[in-house]
C-alpha cells in the first residue's frame, strides 16, 4: 500500500500544480491512494484562504473519472489560530472532508518562512512559542485527523537545529492530547528537500510518540509541483518500521484507516 497524504496543487497560493496532472503522476508511480490537502490559512494569510467549491467540484470530477486508478480522499490543510478558529469550524461543516491536517503556519499573524515571527525573539522564545501555540490551538480545535509537520519551526530557524530536549515538556503535552482525542501525527517528507538533517517530526519525536502509545501516522510528500510526488514515502516506511510502528494510516470521511507497513 502506497499512499500521499500531504499534496498541494493550483487550488493553493503557493502552487500552480495543475490537480489532474497530479493524479497522473500518482498513477504513473503506482500510487494505491492519494489525498488532496490545499491550504487554507486566516490572517495575515486571508488572502490564501483555498476555494471550497471550485475545489471541490474538481476533486469530484477526478475522484470519478479515475476511479478505476486509483483512490482519491478529499483534505484540506487547516492553518488554525487561536483567534481564527470560528473560520475552520465553520468551514469544516460545509463539506465531506475525508481528512484534516491541522497545521501552524504563524501566530498572530506572523509567519514563519519570512522570519518576521522569529525577529526579536531569542531561539528559545520563537521555538516555545510555536509549540505552544500548537498546543493552544488544539485544546480548543477538534476538526481535524493530524498535526502536520509537527516541528516545521526548524526549517526556518537560522540560527540553527533547535534541540528537542529544550521542549520536550511541551511537544509531550502536545502529543499526549492527540493520542488522548484519537488524533494522529504525519511524516512529512519534505524534509529532504528542504535538506534537513532529520524527518520531519523528528526521530525523537516519533520515539516519544510511540512510547506515549501514538499510533496514527500519516505519511505526505507536501508536494507542491511533478517531482514531489510520492516522494521518499517509501523509504519512511522503512524508517518507522526501525523505530518500531507496525502501521501507517489513510483515512475514510475522518476516520483512520490502519495498514501493515
Amino acid at each position: 500500500m502506497l499512499a500521499d497524504y500531504h499534496m498541494h496543487t493550483c487550488y493553493s497560493n503557493d502552487s500552480q500544480y495543475d490537480m489532474e496532472e497530479c493524479v497522473q503522476k500518482a498513477i504513473q508511480l503506482g500510487l494505491d491512494e492519494i489525498c488532496f490537502t490545499e491550504h487554507s490559512d486566516y490572517g495575515t494569510m486571508g488572502d490564501y484562504v483555498v476555494n471550497y467549491e471550485e475545489y471541490y467540484q474538481e476533486y469530484c470530477r477526478l475522484k470519478d473519472k479515475y476511479k478505476n486508478q486509483i483512490v482519491i480522499k478529499f483534505g484540506c490543510e487547516f492553518g488554525v489560530q487561536r483567534h481564527t478558529i470560528y473560520e475552520y469550524e465553520n468551514d469544516f461543516q460545509k463539506y465531506p472532508f475525508d481528512f484534516i491536517i491541522l497545521s501552524n503556519h504563524q501566530i498572530d499573524d506572523i509567519e514563519f518562512w519570512t522570519n518576521k515571527y522569529q525577529e526579536g525573539k531569542t531561539q528559545d522564545e520563537y521555538n516555545f512559542g510555536y509549540y505552544q501555540a500548537i498546543y493552544d490551538v488544539i485544546q480548543k480545535f477538534d476538526y481535524y485527523s493530524v498535526l502536520g509537520h509537527l516541528d516545521m519551526i526548524k526549517r526556518y530557524d537560522q540560527i540553527g537545529i533547535y534541540p528537542d530536549e529544550n521542549v520536550k515538556d511541551i511537544i509531550t503535552k502536545i502529543l499526549s492530547h492527540v493520542i488522548e482525542h484519537g488524533k494522529g501525527i504525519e511524516i512529512n517528507t519534505s524534509c529532504f528537500r528542504y535538506g534537513l538533517p532529520d524527518l520531519t517530526p523528528s526521530h525523537y519525536i516519533l520515539n516519544l510518540y510511540k512510547k506515549l502509545g501514538g499510533e496514527i501516522i500519516t505519511i505526505g510528500s507536501d508536494s507542491h509541483e511533478d517531482s514531489h510526488v510520492g516522494y521518499r514515502i517509501e523509504d519512511v516506511k522503512k524508517e518507522l518500521k526501525k523505530i518500531g510502528f507496525e502501521y501507517f494510516c489513510t483515512f475514510d470521511k475522518m476516520q483512520p484507516i490502519f495498514h501493515k507497513l
